[in-house]
């Protein structure tokens, strides 16, 4: 229980981070737009919205290790159980749960990608290959992740 009641309290912060800087931006844009704001929210509000989605996505981390920790060694969650083998928290060994983490880290890993994309700016012809071998080593590792998880899935 000690990793699991701080991993969920964690999460449950981050939520709220998570909600309060949409509203933030939320009411940034309707200030700009009504009142007619002083800074220009047109640098910014894609920035903050990917931010507030990579927060989520590590809070949905902590949320998978709290609950899953406690599916192990606790108890079973009765509302993944019958959700089937599918459902995030419903985790049968480590190796399931590490392997529910990685994809969620992953995706927040992409998330923070995009996020440096949108900040970019090329100095060099140079820079816009790396940046397009980037999305495209980033499209083959999802690919193999699909492939990985379609190939676990008809083991199991």
């Amino acid at each position: 229980m000690l990793a699991v009641l701080p991993s969920i309290l964690g999460a449950m912060v981050l939520f709220v981070i998570g909600t309060m800087d949409i509203v933030r931006v939320l009411w940034q844009t309707v200030q700009y737009y009504t009142v007619g704001g002083v800074t220009d929210i047109h640098d910014t509000v894609v920035t903050d919205i990917i931010i507030a989605i990579d927060i989520y996505l590590i809070a949905i981390v902590l949320m998978i290790f709290g609950l899953g920790v406690y599916r192990l060694f606790v108890s079973q969650i009765e509302a993944s159980e019958s959700e089937g083998p599918s459902h995030p928290f419903n985790v049968k060994s480590f190796d399931q749960l590490k392997d529910k983490i990685v994809r969620v880290v992953i995706l927040a890993v992409i998330i923070e990608f995009f996020r440096a994309v949108v900040d970019i700016h090329f100095s060099t012809p140079l820079d816009a290959i790396y940046l397009a071998l980037s999305a495209l080593a980033l499209a083959a590792s999802l690919y193999l992740m699909s492939l990985a998880y379609k190939a676990s899935n008809g083991k199991e």
